[in-house]
């Protein structure tokens, strides 16, 4: 019998000095989330303003936001702690948001987040903001930032509206240039596409208050009453194009080999990859579901259940990215030809996608196989 899935919850840390407009970004994030129920937790309180509460101050405390949001302050020792209290059942959360200290290193949060035993979480980016009007004082105030920039997934070029198009590209580039393949995105007022960081939940009909204007709503309304091209409709209506978002199917298998090199010479900008992958030959009972963040990579087998129809199903998600190549070279990595499924070769070929396999995972597959495989240990880059 297989194994209960045990649901996991995205952890996105969000970092970035004083002064970058963290804070404002992620209160756009509870704004227009949607029906997403979003837990917060804050190392370093700033004013989260949301449902007309003020958590300022609320050190060591869980405060209720209303509308499915929760706030924690926490420093570092207690993130495990809070993690276990969010990722609770009784929680309901679909998405967790750490708020890092202006001055913390989000490197180690990061390592926290992928050493955690706790099964409920699965790494979901660290997202930098930068100050665009403020860049070059920060960084040499704080050089760190260079690091910082270049551990990052996901870079958001903030407060864009303060500099000059020239400065602007100037600025842009240079970030490129810090954070490697790291998408970049530029920002106004921290107004950032929310699906560019998690999925929409859904929801049964009626487990939301449907029909009745929220605070949210009230919070969004007075946004595009200050904002004439808001047109009535909502800042988060006009975001789409800060990113681009790519879907993949084949019905023939993905040769393992050619899918982890696609995988390992991905493009700049390329920020997520989710969906499953179909490997043919190289594991006949399962379909593997694939999450990709940045340079975290991680694959999860599921069988497949009766009568599904086997295919590569994958979503991609950046910012200046070629869909045509990105077709192409996935379109490269289907296989040829099957393989027998008893041929050594096959078996070798699924060593590369095995050492991104979570050990739980791995040790189920393993003994649904007959054949033992020396497999590498996991591996999750940061």
């Amino acid at each position: 019998m297989t194994p209960p899935r045990i649901p996991q919850i995205p952890v996105v840390v969000l970092a970035g000095f004083l002064g970058s407009g963290k804070t404002t970004l992620l209160n756009h994030l509870l704004r227009n989330r949607a029906g997403t129920r979003i837990g917060v937790i804050v190392n370093d309180f700033g004013a989260i303003e949301i449902d007309a509460m003020t958590v300022s101050g609320q050190v060591g405390s869980t405060v209720s936001l209303g509308n499915g949001c929760l706030c924690c302050a926490v420093d570092a020792s207690e993130l495990d702690t809070f993690l276990e209290t969010l990722t609770r059942p009784s929680a309901r959360l679909d998405v967790i948001v750490i708020e890092a200290s202006g001055l913390a290193e989000p490197q180690e949060l990061v390592r926290m987040l992928l050493a955690s035993d706790n099964p409920h979480i699965l790494y979901g980016g660290l997202v930098e903001v930068v100050d665009a009007a403020e860049f070059d004082a920060t960084r040499q105030r704080h050089p760190e930032l260079d690091r910082h920039l270049a551990v990052a997934d996901l870079v958001v070029l903030n407060k864009t509206d303060r500099v000059g198009e020239a400065e602007r590209e100037r600025l842009r580039a240079t970030v490129a240039g810090l954070s490697g393949p790291a998408a970049v995105i530029s920002a106004e007022h921290g107004r950032i596409d929310p699906e560019l960081l998690f999925d929409p939940a859904l929801r049964p009909d009626g487990e939301e208050m449907a029909g009745q204007l929220s605070f949210e709503d009230l919070l969004r309304q007075e946004e595009c009453d200050e904002h004439e091209e808001c047109d009535g409709h909502g800042h988060a209506d006009h975001l789409h194009a800060a990113y681009e978002s790519v879907d993949f199917t084949a019905d023939v298998p993905m040769d393992p080999r050619r899918f982890m090199a696609f995988l390992d010479s991905r493009p700049e900008g390329l920020y997520r990859i989710k969906g499953f992958v179909d490997f043919g030959a190289g594991d006949r009972d399962n379909t593997y579901a694939l999450h990709a963040v940045g340079r975290f990579l991680r694959f999860v087998p599921r069988p497949w259940a009766r009568g599904e129809q086997r295919l590569t199903q994958l979503v991609m998600i950046g910012a200046g990215i070629d869909a045509g190549a990105l077709h192409e070279g996935l379109a490269a990595c289907r296989a040829e030809q099957e393989p027998q499924p008893d041929a050594p070769d096959t078996e070798r070929a699924m060593w590369g996608v095995l050492r991104y396999v979570p050990e739980p995972a791995r040790e189920r597959t393993a003994e649904a196989d007959e054949a033992e495989v020396d497999v590498p240990e996991t591996v999750a880059e940061v």
